[in-house]
């Protein structure tokens, strides 16, 4: 399946070339603005899987749409621009801009800075998901410890007894041994 890719451009001939050339290359171009705005808002309807914009636009530029985009976690952003200046730079790193071409861009530019920049967006959304997974785990970890200590406490077994009543109610509920730990703690508070 073709990336799908949304530009940004507010010069109309600039942003039909561009079209052109992304379709050349093999690229599903499913939508254009001529306004940071608008990129925003074609990028949370259509989701596509990445957004090329210029940096000066009106109402808002692309490195404030950048940021939003990141922010929202919607799609990556290639930043075209005649510009490069220090403090353009500095905006677009701290946006989440994942590659910058400068203008006037090349045909032979553009693949590389797509293509990187799908892989670094993917890299990225890669160990979000593992950091989220670690912090689920360790949440489920303490919360069974502590309904671990309450089991041993409230019926003098040991801990791997308690450890495995939270299992088997967890098996036999089919519910989370996160969520069977969370009731043994709630069932203690309410006695208390």
């Amino acid at each position: 399946m073709p990336t799908r890719i949304v530009i940004a451009e507010d010069d109309s001939v600039i942003r039909m070339d561009l079209k052109e050339e992304l379709q050349r290359q093999g690229y599903l171009v499913v939508g254009d603005a001529g306004d940071g705005q608008s990129a925003v808002n074609l990028a949370r309807e259509l989701r596509p899987n990445l957004v090329v914009m210029d940096i000066k636009m009106p109402e808002m530029d692309g490195i404030s749409a950048a940021e939003i985009l990141t922010r929202e976690k919607l799609a990556p952003v290639v930043l075209l621009t005649a510009y490069s200046d220090e403090e353009l730079i500095e905006r677009a790193r701290n946006a989440g801009v994942v590659h910058y071409v400068t203008k006037p861009w090349r045909a032979s530019d553009l693949k590389p800075a797509i293509e990187i920049a799908l892989s670094r967006f993917q890299e990225f959304r890669s160990m979000e998901t593992k950091v989220r997974d670690l912090e689920d785990h360790l949440a489920t970890r303490k919360v069974v410890e502590k309904a671990k200590g309450v089991l041993m406490e409230k019926h003098g077994i040991s801990e791997q007894e308690a450890f495995r009543r939270i299992q088997k109610a967890s098996m036999n509920n089919r519910k989370s041994m996160k969520d069977v730990a969370e009731a043994i703690l709630l069932a203690e508070e309410l006695h208390d």
